[in-house]
């Protein structure tokens, strides 16, 4: 049989997937510290305080296949540089670079199966960057207003776990 270490169904990340021969054996590989799928969601999580967009404050962690070194970071906000405020009030015009975009920018383009966590889903021009750059892995705590960039993902191949199952353990 085979257990998913972090107890979320919908992770289905080959290093939370474990086979195991019996319910016993099972219950050995108990929760009792927060999962690293956990970690870079809380990392994330942090980072979103620094956006300076009035509207939805985002952070994005990206990792490695094995989860074992991030490798990019991000906020939404203005360029460097810039004013650090939003160019215009309208959602979606606002003229802050996506949180996704700052770390995608950031992460080592020759790198395969990198793993994403997001506070909010992304959205469509999101998603298809993070094809282009073979993000493999896209976790996300909140869902965006629209989840067309969820869709893309879907369709590209990513499988898409919304991680909410530990977001009020361990505070």
């Amino acid at each position: 049989m085979t257990v998913h270490k972090d107890l979320v169904p919908e992770n289905t990340h080959p290093l939370n997937l474990l086979r195991v021969a019996s319910e016993a054996e099972a219950a050995e590989y108990a929760v009792s510290r927060p999962p690293l799928f956990e970690v870079y969601m809380r990392m994330a999580e942090e980072l979103a305080k620094r956006s300076t967009c009035a509207r939805l404050q985002v952070g994005t962690v990206i990792t490695d296949s094995r989860l074992e070194n991030v490798v990019a970071i991000g906020y939404n906000g203005n360029a460097r540089g810039f004013p650090n405020r939003c160019d215009g009030p309208q959602a979606g015009a606002c003229g802050c670079i996506h949180s996704e975009m700052n770390a995608l920018v950031k992460a080592p383009g020759q790198m395969r199966e990198k793993v994403a966590f997001v506070t909010a889903s992304p959205c469509v021009m999101c998603a298809k960057l993070m094809i282009q750059a073979d993000v493999a892995y896209l976790f996300y705590r909140h869902s965006y207003r629209d989840p067309a960039g969820l869709a893309v993902l879907s369709e590209g191949g990513v499988p898409t776990i919304p991680y909410t199952r530990w977001a009020d353990a361990w505070r």
